[in-house]
């Protein structure tokens, strides 16, 4: 009789989990570029877009995810005059909350990376007669991406569980399905179901990111 409750929840829930992987592979493939960009508007030489950059990364990192994706969906609407063009699909404005967030965290891991890299490096470019782009895309990059990948992965991790979060904006997902189960059945198996599939998310991707930094580590 378990076994086949088990079986009649896990369906919806695993409906549940393709809203949660989809958001996590939206986010983590716009969110990681943008995130590059923005660490290098706050190396800008040009002040205005030095300093607009890094308010934005203060604000989004200062600021609880939660509240951004409460603006996004329910805010931006209510805006006087523009609300009405600013009405977007649940799901798109998740995405899009999600992606402004994060990059904000990745732009601080990237310019984490850029410092570590010793000065001496960019010596030795020169040295050996390498043009700016040459040392950037040959010397700099592979060395900061390899220094990165650690707080990638972590963050990464960081962001399934964070997909959570799209149950406060009725975006229905892993967790929402669980908690529909839950309320129905009066049985709190489906939140144990909700969290094996989470761990064997977060598993799948912490090997994936093993298997990455093994092969920097050796190249």
């Amino acid at each position: 009789m378990e076994i086949d409750y088990i079986i009649s929840i896990l369906k919806p829930m695993l409906e549940g989990a393709k809203a949660t992987v989809l958001l996590f592979l939206i986010a983590i493939v716009v969110s990681i570029p943008l995130g590059f960009l923005l660490t290098l508007a706050i190396r800008s030489t040009i002040k205005p877009i030095a300093w607009l950059a890094s308010c934005y990364v203060y604000i989004m990192r200062g600021t609880p995810l939660l509240l951004q994706l409460l603006f996004i969906c329910f805010g931006l609407p209510m805006i006087p005059g523009i609300g009405e063009y600013l009405v977007l699909d649940r799901f798109v404005a998740a995405s899009l909350g999600f992606i402004l967030n994060y990059a904000a965290y990745f732009a601080e891991i990237f310019r984490g990376g850029l410092l570590a890299i010793d000065k001496g490096q960019y010596e030795a470019s020169q040295v050996l007669g390498l043009s700016k782009w040459q040392t950037t895309t040959r010397v700099v990059l592979p060395q900061m991406f390899r220094i990165a990948l650690p707080a990638v992965a972590n963050e990464s991790v960081t962001l399934v569980k964070d997909t959570a979060l799209l149950y406060a904006v009725a975006v229905p997902e892993l967790l929402h399905f669980a908690q529909t189960a839950v309320n129905r059945d009066f049985t709190i198996m489906p939140f144990f179901i909700a969290g094996i599939i989470y761990l064997i998310m977060t598993l799948l991707l912490t090997a994936l990111f093993k298997w990455l930094e093994r092969r920097f580590k050796f190249e």
